[in-house]
């Protein structure tokens, strides 16, 4: 028996794996939709990447589905930016104090990149460019470490 069903703007897609993908002709708001799917990130996250309305996005990856382009991840676990920068801002305290936020701030801004459209698809080398600031071997292992963890099993 199925678990309780999530919300459409919760659910996560991914790109189907067709040999024929090249054989469709795909408007661009759709192949950008297409190409945003990405087995983690939730219909909602594409569509704020996107900077388009949910419903739209929704459409757009019912045709994709339709398609055979795309097809949904079970039990496919969404990491929030939101959630992310929480715990890369409490992980950052923990290792170098009060500095974390700016020094946050400041990865970002040399990767030219802003916090509310950060692409998680980068988390990981936003995570290494910030271990470079910890001075302490000791600190920087358990930040990279939790870090590591976090995103692989969520929080």
């Amino acid at each position: 028996m199925k678990g309780p069903a999530r919300k459409t703007s919760e659910a996560v897609y991914r790109r189907s794996d067709r040999k024929d993908m090249g054989e469709f002709s795909l408007d661009a708001i759709m192949l950008n939709v297409l190409m945003e799917l990405d087995g983690r990130s939730s219909v909602a996250q594409v569509a704020e990447r996107l900077r388009r309305p949910a419903r739209e996005v929704e459409g757009l990856i019912a045709r994709l589905l339709k398609l055979k382009l795309v097809e949904p991840v079970e039990g496919g676990r969404v990491l929030g930016a939101k959630e992310f920068f929480r715990m890369l801002t409490a992980q950052m305290s923990l290792a170098v104090g009060p500095i974390a936020q700016i020094l946050v701030e400041d990865a970002l801004a040399e990767m030219g990149l802003v916090q509310p459209a950060f692409p998680l698809g980068r988390a990981a080398e936003l995570v290494d460019h910030l271990a470079r600031e910890i001075n302490r071997e000791d600190k920087r292992m358990v930040f990279k470490r939790n870090m590591l963890e976090w995103m692989k099993n969520g929080a």
